[in-house]
């Protein structure tokens, strides 16, 4: 095998070798920002993805996972990639290349049929069951605690004003569905008009709410025709008033906290303007 693969380890490129003998690189993915290793390759005439974690990965276990589990609903639609191989312990996945065109940063961002087809997409998705768990919003209040004192840019006021606001949740159960994780046209594709999903790194059963968060903060954000087009592809709104609060502080913190370590200043910008945005609501909106 040719190519970019020196980001893989020993491990990992033989591994690579015995699922795809003679495969050629043709392009790198990769984001920069985290430890993740994304290869276009070419093997047989088949075009294919590698996705490679590194020592400090946490994401490719849960995106093997979701691709063996959760993804018929968009499979049998050719609406996201076949998984060909992988292997969790080796942090090492490989796919089917799936066609289209980034929706972020194109026009078809703003496009009420793009957003009606994700409402539905994800609508798919969460349907696939459900259960309750017992301990969830203890868990992620911990979470929220826990970035709270890790090393960020969020002023002494407001860690304050938010820790007393996490410690004054109560601790009950939620209904969990399979969620995303990061639902928002950065993870879209569109083909020949369909919109296609790819990126299940941060998959997770949570409460099904949680994969609007991100296109609340960001697409919905003065745009109602694009909320009223996902919420119609959707087929109802499942965020309760309290629930969604919890939802919005949380995703909040979690995201200025997290862009301040990898140094991705506009998104930790994104973050601190939702810290300000939810402590200037304070409450169930």
């Amino acid at each position: 095998m040719t190519g970019a693969l020196g980001a893989l380890d020993e491990r990992q490129r033989k591994l690579l070798q015995s699922w795809v003998p003679g495969a050629t690189v043709v392009r790198d993915h990769s984001w920069g920002l985290v430890g993740t290793t994304v290869l276009e390759v070419l093997h047989e005439g088949r075009r294919l993805l590698v996705k490679a974690g590194d020592a400090a990965d946490h994401h490719l276990a849960r995106e093997i996972a979701a691709h063996r589990e959760w993804l018929e609903p968009w499979t049998r639609q050719g609406r996201a990639a076949a998984l060909v191989a992988a292997d969790t312990d080796a942090k090492l996945l490989l796919r089917d290349f799936l066609e289209g065109h980034p929706v972020q940063g194109s026009a078809q961002e703003w496009d009420v049929d793009v957003h009606h087809q994700a409402g539905r997409l994800l609508r798919d998705f969460h349907r696939q069951r459900s259960h309750t768990d017992e301990h969830y919003e203890a868990r992620q209040d911990a979470k929220a605690l826990r970035w709270l004192e890790a090393p960020h840019g969020i002023d002494a006021d407001s860690v304050t004003r938010l820790r007393a606001e996490i410690t004054s949740w109560p601790a009950g159960p939620a209904n969990v569905v399979p969620t995303h994780g990061d639902w928002q046209p950065r993870n879209w594709l569109v083909h020949c008009g369909e919109v296609r999903v790819i990126d299940l790194g941060r998959a997770e059963l949570r409460p099904a709410h949680t994969d609007f968060v991100r296109l609340a903060a960001q697409q919905f954000r003065g745009h109602p025709e694009q909320e009223t087009a996902f919420l119609d592809g959707y087929g109802s709104d499942p965020r309760d008033p309290a629930d969604w609060r919890r939802t919005l502080v949380r995703e909040a913190i979690g995201t200025a906290v997290w862009a301040h370590q990898v140094g991705d200043r506009p998104f930790e910008e994104q973050g601190l303007r939702m810290i300000s945005d939810v402590l200037v609501r304070p409450g169930p909106p």
